[in-house]
C-alpha cells in the first residue's frame, strides 16, 4: 500500500512537472486564439456569404417538359432524366402538348428547360422572354401521313382534305399553316383536325381523316409504326430545297430507301424532307453548372449517326433562332470545363466555387494579418503591465499616509498587499519569449518592498522611485 502510495505521488510530481514545462512556451496558444478570434470569425462569415450568395450551388433538381405521349420529346426526355440521374440531378419530366405550351410554361416560371422546335419563335421574342438556348438537338422532319388513297403529290393538292395538325399547344399548326401559305393555301380550304398524336393515328387508320401532319425525330414511335403501315403512304417533298430557302428555319433531308426496314425495302423509295431541329432551351437564370451538365448530356445522347446527321453533327449552336447561353457556347467551343474531365460534377463544381472563398479570404486575412500580432503582444504584456498599478497604488498609499501612522500602516496592510501581489505574480504564465517582462515586474516588486522597508526602519526613500 505504502508502495503504491509513493508511486501515485511521483506520477502526480511528473504530470505536475510536464504542465510546468507545457506553461513554459515560446507562444500561448489561448492568448493567440483570443487575439485572432474576431478576425477568425470575420473570415468564416464572409466565406460564408461568398459560398452561398455569390455562386450558390446548383439545384439537385430540375424541371424539363417533353412533349405528348409516344412522341420523340417524351422519349428524348426520359433519357436525359437517365443521363444527369448519374450525377444525382433528379429530371421532372412534364408532358406537354409540345413547343408552343413548351415556350409558355418556359415564360411563367414553370419548368427550367424544354424541347422547342424553331421556328417557334423569333430572336427578340426569345430575349423578351429570358430564354436562351443550349443547342439545336436534331432535325424534326415533317412528316405527313396520307392514306394510300389519297393522290396528292403537291400541297396544293390538300384541299377540302382532312388533315389532323395537332393541337394548338403543339408546334405543328403554326409550322404547317406556314408551309401551307407558301404553297397559296388557306388554312380553312382544308378541314383541319387538332387531335393529340396517338388518337389522330387511330383515326388515320380507321379512315376517318386523310392525312395528318407530325415533326418528330424519326425514334418516335408513332413515326416507326406509320412508316410500316399498309395502306399509309409518307409525302414526298420534292421541292424540299426550295421551301428551305422560302422558310431559312427549315433545312432539306433525305430519307434514304430501304433505312427503315433494309430486308424489305422499306421505304422503297428515298423521300425528301423538310425538318426544323429540335432545340433545348432555358431560362436565363439557370445555374450554369446544369448548362454544362445538360450540353453534355446531349453530346451522349444525340452526338452519334442518324437516319439524317453525320457523327458528330448535333447537338450544335447552329439551326436556332434563340440566342445560345454564353455557358453553352463556351462548351462548344472548348469542351468541357476542365475540372469535369477528371472529376465527378458535384466535386469538379465544389473546387469551382472555392475561388470565391479564396478571394474572399485574400481580401481579409491580408489586412488583418497585421491586426493579430499587436493584439496578441498586448494581451501578453496587459498581464504583466495591469501589476504596476498595484504596486503604484502601494507607493501612493506610503505616500499618503501621516509621518506619525506610517510604521502601523506599513506593517499592517502594505507589507500584505507586497506579499499578496508577489504571490499572484509567480502564478503568472507567459510565453518564453515575454519572460523577460515578468522578470523585470519581479525585479519592482523587490525595489518598492525595499522602499517599503526602508521607511518601516526610519529610513528615508525617494518618492516616485518607481516611476522613474
Amino acid at each position: 500500500m505504502r508502495g503504491a502510495t509513493a508511486s501515485e505521488r511521483a506520477r502526480r510530481a511528473s504530470r505536475r512537472a510536464v504542465s510546468t514545462i507545457r506553461s513554459f512556451s515560446l507562444i500561448s496558444l489561448r492568448d493567440l486564439l483570443v487575439a485572432s478570434g474576431p478576425t477568425i470569425v470575420l473570415v468564416a462569415v464572409a466565406c460564408f456569404i461568398a459560398w452561398l450568395v455569390v455562386d450558390p450551388a446548383p439545384p439537385r433538381s430540375v424541371r424539363l417538359a417533353t412533349g405528348q405521349e409516344n412522341s420523340a420529346y417524351e422519349t428524348f426526355g426520359k433519357r436525359y432524366a437517365q443521363e444527369l440521374k448519374r450525377d444525382d440531378i433528379k429530371v421532372a419530366l412534364q408532358p406537354t402538348l409540345g413547343s408552343k405550351e413548351n415556350l409558355e410554361r418556359l415564360q411563367r416560371g414553370e419548368v427550367d428547360i424544354a424541347f422547342v422546335q424553331s421556328g417557334s419563335t423569333v430572336e427578340e421574342e426569345a430575349a423578351d422572354l429570358g430564354l436562351a438556348s443550349l443547342g439545336s438537338l436534331f432535325t424534326e422532319p415533317v412528316w405527313l401521313f396520307l392514306r394510300e388513297d389519297v393522290k396528292a403529290t403537291n400541297l396544293t393538292g390538300l384541299r377540302g382534305l382532312r388533315i389532323n395538325l395537332g393541337p394548338e399547344g403543339t408546334g405543328v399548326p403554326n409550322l404547317f399553316r406556314q408551309i401551307l401559305a407558301v404553297n397559296g393555301v388557306e388554312p380553312k380550304e382544308l378541314t383541319i383536325g387538332a387531335l393529340e398524336n396517338t388518337p389522330a393515328t387511330v383515326e388515320l387508320l380507321a379512315g376517318r381523316i386523310d392525312g395528318l401532319v407530325f415533326s418528330s425525330a424519326p425514334e418516335a414511335p408513332l413515326i416507326q409504326m406509320l412508316l410500316q403501315t399498309p395502306g399509309i403512304r409518307l409525302f414526298n417533298f420534292t421541292q424540299a430545297e426550295a421551301y428551305t430557302r422560302r422558310l431559312p428555319f427549315l433545312t432539306h433531308v433525305t430519307l434514304p430507301r430501304g433505312i427503315v426496314d433494309l430486308g424489305r425495302d422499306i421505304p422503297a423509295q428515298d423521300y425528301q424532307l423538310i425538318a426544323p431541329t429540335a432545340t433545348l432551351v432555358a431560362r436565363e437564370d439557370l445555374h450554369p453548372a446544369l448548362v454544362d451538365l445538360f450540353v453534355k448530356a446531349a453530346g451522349d445522347i444525340h452526338g452519334g449517326a442518324g437516319w439524317f446527321q453525320q457523327q458528330g453533327q448535333f447537338p450544335s449552336p447552329k439551326y436556332t433562332e434563340i440566342p445560345v447561353a454564353q455557358e453553352a457556347a463556351k462548351y462548344y467551343r472548348d469542351g468541357p470545363p476542365l475540372l469535369q474531365r477528371y472529376m465527378s460534377f458535384w466535386l469538379a463544381n465544389l473546387f469551382d466555387r472555392l475561388w470565391v472563398v479564396v478571394v474572399a479570404l485574400a481580401a481579409l486575412v491580408i489586412p488583418l494579418s497585421k491586426i493579430v500580432p499587436p493584439l496578441y503582444v498586448w494581451r501578453v504584456r496587459s498581464r504583466v503591465y495591469r501589476w504596476y498599478g498595484e504596486l503604484r497604488a502601494v507607493e501612493q498609499a506610503l505616500e499618503t499616509v501621516p509621518e506619525t501612522q506610517r510604521k502601523d500602516h506599513v506593517r499592517a496592510d502594505l507589507v500584505r498587499r507586497l506579499d499578496d501581489i508577489e504571490m499572484r505574480v509567480n502564478h503568472i504564465s507567459i510565453p518564453l519569449a515575454y519572460a523577460d517582462e515578468l522578470y523585470r515586474l519581479r525585479s519592482h516588486i523587490d525595489f518598492v518592498r525595499e522602499r517599503v522597508q526602508a521607511t518601516l526602519d526610519g529610513e528615508s526613500g525617494e518618492p516616485g522611485a518607481l516611476a522613474k
